[in-house]
């Protein structure tokens, strides 16, 4: 493996998000109990998979903040190397958006935003997205998003790439998106986008990398080399479970070298 795996999609959730009714079938599924880890179990998780750094997301839904800007910004200050900062905003404050993406990136060293369509229930395309955007070529940052169907117990349509993604990539040429979570069952529809937009990238968050589809895995090996990023959604799958198999999708040296770092440090700008 590379000597220094950046995982580009993680949360330390607290108790107040690891209790939301929408979690329950993950729970289920990944047999967890509702108990939010330890940040040292969180580090202890990294160090068995090699993952240097992990990029840390804060949620923000329409019932409000479930993981903060600041909770996040805590934690990346008091491990420093270990973890950068994803802001996520307020949709329904578009003005408050954009002050606080500037904040989180200007003064907290913010490295991108996320905003997750199925918690809004609001395709990427929804007007309320748009000052968001603008943000984030203003500040050089990513916008990260998840694409493909919802394991919570929420609908999967705004998860749909085309025509959603598709028309925000047109209406914003500058702006950086990285999918998390595959895309599937729309995966003719991702690599479109990918073929369509230099500026789209997919993490593969969510999965672990021997079920990745194989048509995904064969991108990898090819022209997507450079456009899939390692991502786990810890603590819902450790860095470890998602990366035990990965000598099995045969990438090479180049390619993992890529997709377990490489591609990350270029697309977040990382210094480390």
């Amino acid at each position: 493996m590379a000597e220094e795996i950046i995982d580009v999609w993680m949360q330390q959730p607290n108790q107040r998000f690891m209790e939301q009714r929408w979690l329950e079938p993950l729970l289920r599924w990944t047999d967890m109990e509702p108990v939010a880890p330890s940040v040292t179990t969180t580090l202890a998780a990294m160090d068995q998979a090699g993952v240097h750094l992990g990029l840390l997301s804060a949620w923000h839904g329409p019932h409000g903040a479930l993981v903060t800007n600041d909770e996040v910004a805590a934690l990346v200050a008091k491990h420093p190397g270990r973890f950068a900062g994803v802001a996520s905003v307020d949709l329904t404050d578009p003005i408050g958006a954009v002050r606080e993406i500037r904040r989180c990136v200007r003064d907290l060293g913010f490295v991108g935003v996320r905003v997750v369509p199925w918690l809004w229930n609001l395709p990427p395309n929804d007007r309320r997205y748009y000052p968001v955007y603008v943000a984030c070529v203003e500040e050089d940052v990513p916008f990260c998003t998840q694409i493909g169907h919802t394991g919570p117990l929420c609908p999967s349509e705004p998860g749909r790439p085309i025509p959603y993604l598709d028309e925000v990539l047109l209406d914003f040429p500058q702006l950086v998106v990285v999918g998390g979570h595959v895309g599937y069952p729309w995966l003719p529809e991702v690599f479109s986008l990918a073929r369509k937009y230099p500026n789209f990238y997919v993490d593969t968050s969510a999965y672990a990398v021997h079920r990745l589809p194989a048509e995904l895995v064969e991108f990898m090996r090819g022209e997507g080399r450079r456009r899939v990023l390692f991502g786990s959604n810890y603590p819902m799958l450790t860095p470890a479970q998602c990366l035990k198999r990965l000598p099995e999708l045969g990438l090479g040296a180049e390619a993992t070298e890529l997709f377990l770092g490489g591609n990350a440090r270029r697309v977040f700008s990382l210094p480390f």
